[in-house]
């Protein structure tokens, strides 16, 4: 497989050349993505998997309450901005795509997909692009991929995405990847993937721009890891309001958020270990004692973190309670 690419993307330079249109000079990426707009919350995301190192950095483009760009092949990465700066003008996605790809003189050898707030989709794949490639769009959603083993990959992720309405929009995404792994994938095979989701609504904050923001650089079974990071993600989304639970003195919702966290990772300490400071601050410090007691067992660290919570406020328990617990 390895000579086949070589010759592959020999003859894939060569036409380049003899074209005269610069795109040597692009990074490749080819892969299969997809673009997806969750309809109930407005949420937009983009999904990808390459044999690639890092496809992330260059394929995947969101803006809140903007849209979401995917750019592969012998990538453009002017689509990424340019294209979210039209659509953030009110240009729909199909305008807006059409109008960087009559600019582009190296069109024929990109693939590309727009999809801005509304829902509206765009796909575009060029003629050069390496077999199997194709795009297909559906309701608030558009799925491509190029030099994949088969032409099985592209409909295996939009009837995936159909079938798995139900779930989160990050989970959806997932499970179109996993389905394209599973029909073929890339003809060379794995190496990243990447995953954001971008919000509804405009930001003037850049730290709120994505709510998630996953990236698989380098590994053996980068959907696998991406699969397992979003649940860490998940995880550490409950554990996030659980800390703006005591940051307001709500006990009750800070322990029922550290607890929802540490029953996604039951063996994870940090979980553990504020489960039981909510625990201890909602007047359970034999419930709590315990808890401390495995934690501390397992990292000794933890014994001298928690003498440095009481003056900050985070833990407030008397002095006997805090003797009590290390001891």
């Amino acid at each position: 497989m390895g000579r086949a690419f070589l010759i592959l993307l020999i003859f894939s330079i060569t036409s380049i050349h003899s074209q005269n249109i610069g795109v040597e000079k692009d990074a490749f990426a080819h892969t299969y993505s997809i673009v997806a707009r969750d309809s109930v919350t407005g949420e937009m995301a983009v999904g990808v998997q390459s044999h690639w190192f890092s496809v992330g950095s260059i394929v995947s483009w969101g803006k809140a309450g903007v849209g979401v760009v995917a750019t592969q092949s012998f990538v453009n990465p002017a689509y990424g901005p340019e294209g979210l700066e039209l659509m953030a003008n009110g240009i729909p996605a199909e305008e807006a795509l059409t109008r960087l790809i009559e600019k582009d003189e190296g069109r024929a050898f990109r693939q590309v997909a727009f999809l801005d707030a509304k829902g509206n989709v765009s796909g575009f794949t060029g003629k050069n692009c390496v077999e199997a490639a194709e795009d297909l769009q559906g309701k608030n959603f558009s799925v491509q991929a190029n030099m994949m083993l088969n032409d099985k990959v592209v409909p295996a992720m939009a009837e995936a995405f159909v079938r798995f309405s139900e779930y989160p929009l990050a989970e959806r995404v997932m499970e179109a990847l996993k389905a394209a792994q599973e029909a073929g994938g890339d003809i060379r095979g794995k190496q990243s993937a990447a995953l954001i989701v971008v919000g509804p609504d405009r930001t003037d904050n850049s730290w709120e721009e994505k709510k998630i923001d996953l990236r698989v650089d380098d590994h053996t079974e980068p959907i696998k890891e991406l699969s397992r990071l979003l649940k860490v993600a998940r995880a550490y989304e409950h554990m996030n309001r659980g800390d703006l639970a005591v940051e307001a003195g709500d006990m009750k919702k800070a322990l029922a958020e550290y607890g929802a966290a540490e029953k996604m990772f039951p063996e994870n300490l940090e979980m553990k270990f504020w489960k039981a400071v909510a625990l201890a601050n909602s007047g359970r410090i034999e419930e709590a004692k315990p808890i401390f007691t495995k934690v501390f067992k397992e990292d000794r660290n933890w014994k001298e973190m928690i003498t440095r919570l009481p003056p900050s406020g985070i833990l407030t328990i008397s002095e006997e309670e805090l003797r009590q617990i290390i001891d």
